[in-house]
């Protein structure tokens, strides 16, 4: 847990979305206390021309740009860790991308631990469940 979605306005390269998604999942990890084992990140590809920033396409403007989409459970982080996050991850896509559009996006959804989960069980139900065992 988490999914994470990117979408960046490359061209698919292997490599470098193991970078990005390795890099991605240590930022998650480090500022948002995700666990990396059960991490997810999916990463998609856009031509720039048929991506628009501030009018023109990116490939008029010679730029990248990246569009991270991440949902975690409402509640488990603060809003200085969001905004670390945020800041972190803009830093990390402009190395990975070669500098980035300033209209590039982090959208840090906070969802219900009732309506979230992985593996067929809601978040809510683990932590219900690993508050009984310890009891």
């Amino acid at each position: 847990m988490p999914i994470i979605n990117i979408a960046v306005s490359t061209a698919p390269n292997a490599d470098r979305s193991a970078r990005i998604a390795g890099k991605i999942t240590e930022l998650s990890r480090q500022h948002l206390r995700k666990d990396p084992t059960v991490t997810a990140v999916a990463i998609s590809h856009i031509d720039p021309s048929h991506w628009f920033a501030g009018g023109p396409s990116l490939a008029a403007q010679g730029v990248e740009s990246f569009f991270l989409d991440i949902k975690v459970v409402d509640g488990t982080n603060t809003k200085g860790e969001l905004a670390d996050y945020m800041a972190a991850v803009f830093s990390a896509m402009g190395e990975a991308l070669g500098g980035v559009h300033a209209e590039s996006y982090v959208h840090v959804h906070e969802v219900s631990a009732a309506a979230y989960g992985f593996g067929g069980i809601t978040q809510e139900y683990r932590y219900i469940k690993g508050r009984l065992d310890a009891a």
